[in-house]
């Protein structure tokens, strides 16, 4: 299984890309999100991270989930505490190897799912400044449209590990 990692703005872009990749054929057991929780103006509050129109990605993603039917990868999602970053939120396989590798933060989360360390150190940055991390697990033979997926619905720094 190879990863193709990418960030989003916004938590809809977020959510529009996992309906469609869901559409498309990808297990959501095979998706993870990770975004950093701060309040309002960017205050370490425990609230989910801010997006547009006020919602945190804890409530507006329960609401797109009960929406958009994606229940299955928001039932992970699960709050922690990770050195460097603080406060995140994560759903998908991402959560649970986070929660075994909360010493190693972020970086060490993302190099245990096969992510070289220097692009891990690039990505906890891209959720330090707000970014919604997506990591999807794609077959050889699916790689190409998960890519294409993400990068339609706003992903930036779409790479495949």
């Amino acid at each position: 299984m190879s990863k193709v990692i990418g960030t989003f703005a916004s938590r809809d872009a977020a959510e529009f890309c996992i309906r469609e990749l869901r559409n498309s054929g990808f297990d959501y057991n095979r998706i993870s999100l990770v975004a950093r929780e701060s309040g309002k103006g960017g205050e370490q509050q425990g609230g989910g991270p801010t997006m547009a129109g006020g919602d945190t990605a804890l409530e507006g993603t329960a609401t797109g989930g009960a929406i958009g039917g994606m229940a299955g990868l928001l039932a992970g999602l699960g709050a922690l505490a990770i050195p460097g970053i603080g406060p995140i939120v994560a759903a998908g396989p991402i959560a649970a190897t986070l929660t075994g590798a909360v010493g190693g933060g972020l970086v060490g989360g993302l190099v245990d799912m096969g992510i070289p360390s220097e692009r891990g150190e690039f990505y906890e940055g891209k959720v330090k400044a707000g970014r919604i991390l997506a990591v999807v697990d794609a077959g050889s033979d699916k790689v190409n449209d998960a890519a294409r997926i993400m990068r339609e619905y706003g992903a930036s720094d779409v790479e495949t590990h």
